[in-house]
């Protein structure tokens, strides 16, 4: 059977006037997905509040947010809706992304990349459940272990602690000073709602979008353009590549940035293991075809 393209060419002027007309559908299914998101920001902004809340749970302490200016609380809910339509309207955009670029490509490509396209929005949402369910935990209980109770907040946050750690069965921690103690400053998170969200969010993106690296990788692989000994043999480049990569995506902490290179760089090795697994079925079918060409034998001739 060959290979031959679906679709007939077409001028350049239908082609751009297909991209309008798709540009224009995703486009707009992004704006309706704004307005269905709008009026479930707080529960959404609820929802995504969940790792501090546990954290200053733990810690005694109630689950505060502020607004610093009038407008704030506006401006979280058109993030959000930014944010959750996006991700609402992903499979329309999506669809019409690739309703443009099939025409274009052979029955063999569509075969095989139609399941990147399928597995790119699984690992990013692997990535992002990743982020929320472990390292957000993880940072916000990092990050919050700065406090410091002062001696007149030592009987309020020491009674909450109290009921606390009489719910879980644990000693209360020592809080403040006694009375005669001299003055210590309270130091106690106040956090605004937006720079909370944008941390939030900050987090969910770097690791949905780190969490494609293997989805990239493999397609390369899959097209040729890069291979399994190639990719070995830059392990040590993609050490530091990867570090670096946590330093820019992740806040400057030292914890953020090992948390996201121990979760990427397992990524690089299973991309490896599954190119490595594509060059053995792709040599299997040349051998069996008879087109074969051994590069080692040829190198060492």
């Amino acid at each position: 059977m060959t290979d031959s393209i679906d679709d007939s060419s077409a001028p350049l002027v239908e082609h751009l006037a297909e991209l309008r007309n798709r540009l224009m559908w995703a486009a707009g299914a992004f704006v309706i997905a704004i307005f269905v998101v709008y009026p479930f920001a707080m529960q959404v902004f609820n929802f995504l509040s969940h790792p501090i809340c546990d954290v200053l749970a733990s810690m005694g302490q109630n689950c505060q947010l502020v607004l610093i200016s009038p407008q704030e609380g506006f401006f979280v809910a058109i993030n959000i809706s930014l944010f959750g339509g996006l991700v609402l309207a992903f499979p329309v955009i999506a669809y019409h992304l690739w309703r443009f670029v099939a025409p274009g490509l052979y029955r063999s490509e569509k075969n095989a990349f139609l399941p990147f396209l399928v597995a790119s929005p699984l690992m990013f949402f692997f990535g992002a459940a990743f982020a929320y369910l472990i390292v957000l935990p993880m940072a916000f209980t990092f990050f919050l272990g700065f406090q410091q109770f002062g001696n007149e907040a030592a009987t309020v946050v020491g009674a909450a602690a109290d009921a606390v750690a009489g719910a879980a069965g644990d000693a209360a921690p020592v809080v403040g000073g006694a009375p005669g103690d001299a003055p210590i400053p309270g130091i106690v998170f106040q956090g605004s709602a937006q720079e909370y969200l944008g941390l939030t969010m900050k987090f969910v993106l770097a690791f949905g979008l780190c969490f494609q690296l293997p989805v990239l990788l493999v397609l390369l692989g899959k097209a040729g353009l890069v291979s399994s000994r190639g990719l070995a043999g830059m392990r040590k480049y993609a050490v530091v590549a990867i570090l670096a990569l946590a330093a820019i995506a992740t806040p400057p902490d030292v914890m953020s940035q090992i948390i996201l290179f121990v979760a990427i760089y397992p990524l690089y090795e299973v991309s490896i293991f599954l190119i490595r697994r594509i060059e053995k079925k792709r040599e299997a079918q040349a051998r069996a075809d008879g087109t074969w060409v051994d590069e080692d034998e040829d190198d060492a001739a």
